[in-house]
């Protein structure tokens, strides 16, 4: 053995050619690198999301709860709307009883207002409610699929 590729303790050093062995072709020898982490147990596959909902565990608990909340507060949202509309409008011809004497069509503006006009109001929030409880339920199931 040559003294240049050999350390004190006579073993070669790596990447180095060793005497005998191709050393004169020029290229380096491959080393192997391995982990020191090689012995340790892995960590068990993560569970679905969907999984800890069917199976009603806690962290399912809270992905429903979550859900239900997002859905309560739309819905307070579009009960909180409707009910300051509907109840506004008594109250502003209290306030104002001369628009309680203004006929549209022969018809008196509260009449066609509280009385005709509320329902397509009414129609047009729960659409909306429903498309947004539709969104919302869609946006948790993209959320529970993606993790």
């Amino acid at each position: 053995m040559s003294k240049a590729n050999t350390p004190r303790s006579g073993v070669p050093r790596p990447g180095l050619p060793r005497p005998g062995r191709g050393g004169g072709s020029g290229r380096p020898q491959r080393v192997r690198v391995t982990s020191p982490r090689m012995g340790t147990v892995s960590r068990p596959p993560a569970r679905s999301p969907s999984l800890e909902i069917v199976e009603q565990t806690r962290l399912g608990e809270v992905y429903m709860r979550s859900l239900i909340r997002s859905q309560l507060r739309l819905a307070g949202t579009a009960l909180a709307v409707m009910v300051l509309v509907l109840a506004a409008l008594p109250l502003l011809f209290a306030w104002q009883p001369a628009l309680s004497a203004v006929r549209v069509v022969g018809v008196p503006l509260p009449w066609l207002l509280i009385g005709v006009l509320a329902y397509p109001a009414l129609t047009g929030g729960a659409a909306w409610l429903a498309r947004a409880a539709d969104r919302a339920e869609r946006d948790f199931g993209d959320i529970v699929e993606r993790r």
